[in-house]
């Protein structure tokens, strides 16, 4: 493997003492002020834990959400289990300033919601200025929003000697392994907005042996192919005129389950009513890929092939038990199929889950992420 384009947290020297921003990955749910899904934080562990033995001076900072409105308290509150957590009620400012200079080595201070500074999503320079004053070195561990161009991902590395933490480190080493597979090699994508996931589609054709496209995105080559969809989530393109369409490694749902809001059945593709809606792969389509995941020697998956949240998660989770039990490397991301994993209690049968969705997808697409790429500038 090549050498990794950036410094990881391990070989930072002198840490005892110095102050460091620390952009950890937090966006998890919040249900009635408490966490309901740890996996994000508790991938974030090693590298808070390892700045606190080393008596760093740990200024904690991250995103719960889009609009900033939620707290990152309950965060705090279960990393305060593992160290010793201040938590400031500002992103930056006077309160912060005081927490930090009170700070002793080997305690942390953990942020408010970044994203309540709206200056945040902005990449806003004097914001991402504010941000580093607080520090003397910059740690990067917040893989899953790496592809963003925002402040505290891209605008920090300007100011402060940066490096990347050690669940970033983990991502960037699994999902390059992935780009290089041993074959037969299979790629299981779902979700939605196709739109933005040809060029990865195109790309991959190339990389693996067969792509199976399911959830929404398989609703694209259905109406590109003349069925009928009925209310089933499309995206904005026109795939009629695409060498897709008939592309021999390609491979769709040969059964779908759908709706009519009050009744299911399992019907093929080209058998939708007007008034359905395509809401989950079916069962023929699951034994079309079991003699696949079974000799498979990689198997790269993201997105849900059903509606998941509303509760059509089947066939997903059969997909799931499939790979877990397959002996082939695997490697599985997107928050909500990773979640589909989690509900099964069986994490531990695969070979990598990534903490990230999009940026999963973008660094596959691209062989980089937006952070990577700020990493590299200020390190010239």
């Amino acid at each position: 493997m090549e050498k990794a384009p950036f410094k990881s947290v391990t070989q930072c020297k002198g840490l005892q003492g110095t102050y460091v921003l620390l952009r950890t990955s937090i966006n998890v749910p919040i249900v009635d002020g408490e966490v309901f899904n740890q996996f994000r934080i508790m991938r974030s562990l090693p590298t808070i834990q390892y700045l606190v033995e080393q008596g760093a001076r740990v200024i904690a900072c991250g995103h719960i959400g889009s609009d900033g409105a939620q707290s990152t308290k309950p965060v705090a509150d279960i990393i305060g289990k593992y160290a010793p957590v201040h938590f400031s009620t500002e992103v930056s400012g006077v309160t912060s300033k005081n927490f930090r200079d009170e700070l002793k080595d080997g305690e942390v201070l953990f942020l408010e919601n970044l994203r309540k500074d709206p200056r945040e999503k902005q990449n806003d320079a004097d914001f991402a200025r504010e941000l580093a004053d607080l520090a003397d070195v910059y740690v990067n561990d917040a893989f899953p929003v790496s592809h963003r161009e925002h402040a505290s991902i891209v605008g920090v590395p300007a100011f402060l000697p940066s490096y990347v933490g050690m669940n970033f480190v983990h991502e960037f080493t699994e999902l390059t392994k992935a780009l290089t597979p041993k074959k037969p090699a299979l790629f299981l994508l779902g979700g939605a907005k196709f739109d933005t996931k040809m060029p990865l589609v195109e790309k991959f054709l190339s990389i693996y042996d067969h792509l199976f496209i399911g959830g929404a995105l398989a609703n694209d080559f259905f109406k590109a192919k003349g069925y009928e969809v009925g209310t089933s989530l499309v995206s904005d393109i026109d795939l009629s005129d695409s060498p897709l369409l008939a592309h021999e490694q390609i491979l769709l749902p040969i059964d779908v389950v759908v709706s009519d809001g009050k009744e299911t059945r399992v019907c093929g593709p080209d058998a939708v009513q007007k008034n359905e809606a395509i809401v989950d792969a079916g069962p023929q389509t699951v034994a079309m890929l079991t003699p696949l995941i079974a000799h498979a020697q990689m198997v790269l998956w993201n997105g849900p092939f059903g509606n998941y949240e509303a509760g059509f998660d089947t066939y997903t989770m059969e997909t799931a038990k499939l790979i877990g039990a397959a002996d082939g490397y695997s490697v599985v991301g997107g928050g909500d199929t990773v979640a589909v994993i989690e509900s099964l209690f069986c994490q531990e049968k695969y070979s990598f889950l990534s903490t990230a969705g999009g940026a999963m997808l973008s660094f596959l697409e691209n062989g980089t992420v937006s952070a990577i790429e700020a990493l590299k500038s200020a390190a010239k």
